[in-house]
């Protein structure tokens, strides 16, 4: 059938934005972003938003919270299915972009993810439970649990417990996914080639001004923990404007870090194939939009 979801992923400095913003021009497109850090207002340079390659392509979910506020996969993936609606219900293409291969999966392989508030009720019927009894009723909840952590504090456990009681009943009340048929593609590099783009687009964006644009957000009330806790760029000028490392420090440190995330991205993608998402590979170095295109249509 018809795909429904272009998506378009790839490591970061891959060029993913500029393939995007060309394929919707292209099909008709607009973009949904699936960078888990882009969503956050003020965090442009940073988090390499790139906003003025977007042109006049309309974009979502970037730019939709402040900095702080605890976004995650559970929200990505709910807003995610209302901008494909509205997409879709305009009679334009769906165009996924990003890296954040959570965000990618839980879309992709359609995770079914419920908010699970604390249950006052059923803690109050488990205060008589020892470690071992809780541990046998989360056993008969969840049979394959993995995470064997849970079943050694009785707090961990409780929640335990209270998450997949309360997944189970919100899971018979909610309503099915809307369809999709993806068509993925990923960018790749030769990986000498990409740790040249890497290291590039680093010295690009801090000459764009991205210690200043931190010291802005210093400035706004963002504390350093917070801007320690979105990790890479933002631990590493954490660091740097408390005085903990030099400007040499910052630069080779960050760099270092980016390609060990580059590395991190490239195999959750591999991980992505072996657990059958079907991704076309496109040649970076080559003409990858016409790459797409070509097969878009071979498969439209």
């Amino acid at each position: 059938m018809k795909p429904n979801l272009l998506v378009i992923l790839g490591p970061t400095a891959s060029g993913k934005t500029r393939l995007g913003v060309g394929a919707a021009l292209a099909l008709n497109g607009e973009i949904i972003s699936a960078d888990s850090r882009q969503v956050y207002r003020g965090m442009d340079i940073g988090t390499g938003k790139d906003l003025a390659e977007y042109e006049d392509i309309p974009h979502h979910l970037i730019d939709i919270v402040d900095p702080g506020y605890e976004f995650n996969v559970f929200e990505f993936q709910r807003r995610f299915f209302e901008v494909f609606t509205d997409i879709g219900g305009r009679n334009r293409l769906p165009v996924l972009v990003g890296g954040t291969g959570l965000y990618l999966d839980a879309v992709l392989k359609g995770y079914r993810m419920v908010e699970v508030p604390e249950n006052p009720e059923l803690r109050r019927q488990l205060v008589g439970l020892d470690l071992e009894q809780l541990a046998e009723r989360l056993a008969a909840l969840r049979p394959r649990q993995h995470n064997t952590t849970d079943a050694l504090e009785r707090e961990r456990l409780l929640r335990a417990i209270e998450i997949a009681e309360g997944e189970t009943a919100a899971s018979a009340r909610m309503p099915p996914l809307p369809e999709l048929r993806p068509l993925v593609f990923g960018v790749q590099w030769d990986r000498a080639v990409l740790r040249q783009r890497i290291t590039a687009r680093l010295k690009e964006r801090l000459e764009q001004g991205m210690i200043e644009e931190v010291e802005h957000l210093r400035h706004a009330g963002v504390p350093y923990r917070t801007l320690e806790f979105y990790g890479l760029e933002y631990r590493f000028l954490a660091q740097f404007l408390q005085g903990e490392i030099n400007r040499n420090d910052l630069f080779q440190k960050l760099n270092s870090a980016i390609h060990q995330f580059a590395k991190r991205q490239e195999t959750w993608f591999r991980r992505m194939e072996r657990q059958g998402t079907a991704i076309h590979w496109l040649d970076g170095a080559g003409d990858p939009l016409r790459q797409l295109l070509d097969a878009w249509r071979q498969h439209s």
